[in-house]
């Protein structure tokens, strides 16, 4: 049965209910209301498809993050080109975003009046995109919002910006001063660094491996068992082959030993009867 809400979702420029509209709802009206919030968003809000240049780095910088806070036994939850609602704001959907502290299950969107909390941090890869855009309306916009960390990576000029709030209650981003190329996240206890061209991350003074690398590392130690393998192996056959031939040895011994002792009291017995 549909409960029918105060909030009617412009399919044109889907919104979230304002928070004086969301208190006013039963549960059941908000399950609902968020659940006919579009996972997708308008056409005039995404980037134009910009191949893998992009979708690189992107994928990337989730992956590593997943990994790193999942191994750290952190709950961060990671996620990116998803479609995320603030109370009675057009929806946007940043490349990347994480939220501390909070389950990190997988979701179609994110409603900040729904899970209880904005974005934490929000990652834009720019390539050919629109830099106005992610570059002074996001860094405006995002500020507002109170998100407080918000970075860009321009993968074309090889660069990185970093904004922070310097309060909770500030609505103006002050820039994240780099030291020695380390843009710092307070809030995800890492550090963004552009080297030979990539966005990496740094926990301390260790880069954070990404995805590729930990192939490469990992196929190079299986390369190295597997040699290992082989070369006990190969030992282990000649030690084998060893055995064997000096186990022949020993029956060939042993059977001239048998033949002479015969021959032997063969002669004795010869001897004695003469």
């Amino acid at each position: 049965m549909r409960c029918a809400t105060p909030w009617r979702v412009d399919p044109d420029d889907p919104r979230a209910p304002t928070a004086e509209v969301w208190e006013q709802l039963t549960p059941a009206q908000r399950r609902e209301l968020v659940d006919s919030l579009p996972s997708e968003f308008p056409l005039d809000e995404a980037s134009p498809p910009e191949g893998d240049p992009h979708w690189h780095p992107v994928t990337r910088a989730r992956t590593t993050l997943e990994r790193w806070f999942r191994r750290a036994g952190r709950r961060v939850y990671v996620s990116g080109n998803l479609a995320v609602y603030y109370p009675g704001e057009r929806v946007f959907s940043p490349d990347v975003i994480a939220v501390v502290d909070v389950e990190t299950h997988e979701r179609d969107r994110w409603v900040v009046s729904d899970e209880g909390r904005g974005l934490d941090v929000a990652l834009e890869v720019i390539v050919r995109g629109k830099r106005r855009k992610d570059l002074q309306r996001n860094v405006e916009w995002f500020a507002r919002l109170g998100i407080p960390e918000y970075f860009v990576y321009d993968r074309t000029r090889g660069s990185l910006r970093g904004f922070r709030l310097p309060s909770s209650a500030a609505k103006v981003y002050e820039p994240v001063i780099a030291q020695r190329g380390h843009y710092a996240s307070r809030v995800l206890g890492l550090d963004l660094v552009i080297e030979d061209g990539r966005l990496r991350f740094y926990a301390g003074d260790a880069a954070i491996p990404d995805t590729d690398e930990l192939i490469d590392k990992l196929g190079a130690l299986v390369d190295a068992a597997e040699q290992r393998a082989q070369e006990i192996e190969s030992r282990l056959d000649e030690e084998a082959r060893a055995r064997e031939e000096e186990a022949r040895a020993r029956e060939e011994a042993e059977r001239r030993l048998a033949e002479a002792m015969a021959e032997l009291e063969r002669l004795r017995r010869e001897r004695g009867g003469a």
